[in-house]
């Protein structure tokens, strides 16, 4: 009867939403006075089990095969599902990353396991999980229970508190074999394509800075993704920006897009629809930027400039510029 964690991982570095996975699979391990194991799979990847074990795991399941050296969701469910199976952890958890939004379905599916996605808090009661998840585009919060033996819980990234590693503590390695069958390679990995910002993702970012319409051009970005560049930000979108083509697809943030929660979220010309708003009202800190007095996002904003973002944005910029020198 253990916790597990999915380890996530990309470009031979482990992602932000898994060293929180692991942190609160350490706590709800110990809270339970059992182990918490951990299973990542890929290929090349043995060398970060240390950094598992670093992070609270005592046993780390290590799967490897050239076949998993990106997300492969055929094979990787069959993998990581069938070694959770045989083993029948009494809780699992993933970091709500693409591929754990992906992959945690198919387990438990496979495995015959309640799912709980998105979730914000995680507690025991009477020796079983219950979640709290938000719904109804974040207006209200669930609480879920579990039925099934097995639960499952994908968490929401940026919101679970990551643990200092203590690097003095390795985990045992158990290697398993994998053999891919031919459904496993009915998919096939053509090319991976990023596209390189040098800015934080959006989901895993700290801060995020966001423009609306009332950026008015897609040009006119370039004056928030200055501001986003000098506090090491990644920049985001509303729905609006992204239909009328100024940004890609991948930078909305919203009910249709992703779902953020970085510690502070700066909103400009962003008027707050519901749609949007489902997707960032749980940030920890919201500014607004707007020349709207009556704009929805004021309501949901802790700190709200009411103004022509044009006249207020590169003053604040300069004003960013000027603490960074002085910081040196």
């Amino acid at each position: 009867m253990s916790v597990w964690v999915v380890a996530d991982h990309r470009k031979g570095a482990l992602r932000k939403p898994a060293y929180e996975a692991l942190s609160e699979g350490r706590r709800l391990a110990d809270q339970l006075g059992t182990t918490m194991e951990a299973v990542i799979a890929g290929h090349n990847v043995e060398g970060l089990c240390q950094e598992i074990g670093s992070y609270g795991a005592d046993k780390i399941y290590l799967i490897e095969h050239e076949l998993l050296s990106y997300y492969n969701p055929p094979a990787y469910a069959r993998a990581v599902g069938d070694l959770i199976k045989e083993k029948q952890p009494q809780i699992l958890l993933m970091g709500g990353t693409m591929t754990g939004r992906d992959l945690m379905p198919r387990i438990a599916a496979r495995v015959g396991a309640g799912l709980a996605p998105d979730c914000i808090q995680l507690e025991i009661v009477d020796g079983k999980l219950k979640a709290l998840r938000p719904a109804i585009a974040g207006k209200v919060r669930v609480e879920i229970g579990f039925k099934s033996d097995m639960q499952m819980a994908i968490l929401r990234p940026n919101v679970f508190e990551k643990l200092e590693p203590d690097t003095s503590k390795a985990a045992d390695i158990e290697k398993i074999t994998f053999e891919p069958t031919d459904l496993d390679k009915r998919q096939k990995l053509v090319d991976f394509v990023s596209k390189e910002t040098g800015r934080p993702e959006l989901t895993e970012a700290e801060i995020i800075v966001s423009g609306g319409r009332g950026m008015k051009a897609p040009e006119n970005f370039t004056i928030i993704e200055e501001l986003a560049d000098l506090l090491g930000a990644a920049v985001g979108a509303s729905r609006a920006a992204v239909d009328a083509g100024w940004r890609p697809q991948s930078d909305q943030v919203g009910q249709t897009g992703k779902t953020v929660t970085p510690n502070l979220y700066v909103a400009v010309g962003i008027s707050g629809a519901i749609q949007h708003l489902a997707g960032m009202s749980s940030s920890k800190h919201i500014v607004a930027i707007n020349k709207d007095p009556d704009a929805p996002i004021f309501n949901v904003a802790d700190f709200g400039v009411v103004g022509d973002l044009f006249k207020v944005v590169p003053p604040l910029t300069e004003k960013v510029k000027q603490i960074k020198a002085q910081e040196g």
